[in-house]
């Protein structure tokens, strides 16, 4: 039944806590799993108390049994064990509070917890959060190193000292979170968003040293898991040892098989990385000796082959080769006009036996009609009167026929026997210009 107030007509605190009493006493039995911390067994009751985590969230319940039902349980009950109770819930008016009445508390057992985790493994891998594509490569030397671990733990004794150890001018940002028990998960998660945030860290590393599969329970929580997943930094996990297997090595960037290992992965040593370079400059040193060394005798030969050797040698060669082709042209050419110089003296001289010049030189005359330039061959073809040319190895000069029958005239030394004729010059007609014309 509602209860009916006012601020005139207030409710009495008596009333209300009676009605909460009243109405959280009407609920039934609940089976209820949680982590279990600060057990408390005073001396002479016969009451145990203790607190019941949730693993997830920062959630508590006050739980109240008989001794008889914790002493059921064995050594089993203890700070951070995982359980599952039986109970109802009451509410105390007197100091309005609630808690959980168990009657019965029932461990969770190995098998349960590795079918739980095979479950959770199985969401995870089918969301690609174990996917090899998504993780990402470390960096090969971090300007600072994010460490996640326990106060004072071994585990951060480990990673600092042997990080240091291979590079000593690594700096390393340590937070100490808890890494067991219902707190572990939280305080882990925010110390990963806190150094996820920090622009100088490089990559985070989250260690732990070796405990049971129960210890090591917050490093498989879904909620850590998606933080790792969801972190822009590098993840390395460093849980327990090689044979741990916590659901955060398969979502972190990579795996160390213990702390130590941790350190090795992220910082590489000095001492290995100058003996590598010393052997590559060395390694270098011999390639480009060898590399000189076959450059050089390639040169050698080159400068011993005799046109590098001698270079004017072939030179002086090809000069002489030159100068006796030129003694052989010239001897060629001035052979040839030896030759054509003979040719044309004898050619010349054939032309001058053959010329009628050389005809007339002894004495002949050449007779030619002046009109038409004929030869004239026989006198009965000329006519009186008729002008010629006549032509002597001097000069040519003009004529005119007086007598064609051929009559020697009266008082001529001349033969009988000789053509009789009378070679007069013809009027106006000047004997140089004759000679001048062929």
């Amino acid at each position: 039944m509602a209860l009916t107030s006012s601020p005139e007509q207030p409710l009495p605190v008596r009333t209300v806590s009676r009605a909460l009493g009243d109405w959280i006493n009407r609920l039934g039995r609940v089976w209820v799993e949680g982590q279990v911390t600060e057990i408390s067994r005073r001396p002479g009751m016969n009451t145990v108390f203790l607190t019941l985590r949730d693993p997830v969230a920062d959630v508590s319940l006050r739980v109240t049994c008989a001794r008889a039902v914790c002493d059921a349980v064995g050594p089993a009950l203890a700070d951070g064990a995982r359980v599952v109770v039986w109970g109802k819930p009451s509410f105390h008016p007197g100091r309005g509070t609630l808690s959980l009445a168990v009657v019965e508390i029932r461990p969770v057992g190995v098998g349960a917890l590795l079918a739980r985790l095979e479950a959770l493994r199985q969401l995870l891998a089918s969301e690609g959060l174990f996917a090899a594509s998504r993780k990402r490569r470390l960096p090969f030397l971090p300007a600072a190193v994010g460490l996640i671990t326990g106060r004072a733990s071994a585990a951060e004794r480990d990673v600092v000292e042997n990080a240091r150890r291979r590079w000593p001018a690594v700096r390393i940002v340590v937070r100490e979170v808890a890494v067991q028990g219902p707190l572990a998960a939280g305080q882990v998660i925010d110390a990963l968003r806190e150094l996820d945030a920090d622009p100088e860290v490089d990559v985070i590393v989250i260690a732990r040293g070796g405990g049971s599969l129960e210890d090591l329970l917050p490093f498989s929580d879904e909620a850590l898991l998606r933080a790792v997943a969801a972190a822009r930094t590098p993840v390395v996990s460093a849980i327990g040892h090689e044979q741990d297997s916590p659901l955060l090595d398969h979502v972190a960037d990579a795996r160390a098989s213990t702390p130590t290992d941790a350190a090795k992965r992220v910082v590489p040593d000095v001492a290995e990385q100058a003996a590598l370079v010393a052997n590559l400059r060395a390694r270098a040193r011999r390639v480009l000796e060898q590399r000189l060394d076959r450059e050089g005798r390639a040169l050698a030969d080159l400068r011993g082959r005799p046109a590098l050797a001698a270079p004017r040698r072939d030179l002086d060669r090809r000069a002489e080769a030159i100068e006796a082709l030129a003694r052989r042209a010239r001897r060629c050419v001035a052979h040839a006009v030896d030759v054509a110089g003979r040719d044309l003296a004898h050619a010349t001289a054939r032309l001058r036996a053959l010329s009628p010049a050389a005809t007339l030189d002894r004495g002949y005359a050449l007779v030619q009609d002046a009109a038409t330039g004929a030869v004239v061959r026989d006198p009965a073809t000329l006519a009186a009167e008729q002008a010629l040319r006549v032509r002597v190895a001097a000069r040519v000069f003009g004529a005119v026929v007086t007598d064609p029958t051929g009559a020697a005239p009266r008082g001529s030394p001349t033969s009988s026997t000789a053509p009789p004729s009378a070679v007069l010059s013809v009027p106006g007609q000047d004997p140089a210009r004759e000679g001048a014309s062929p």
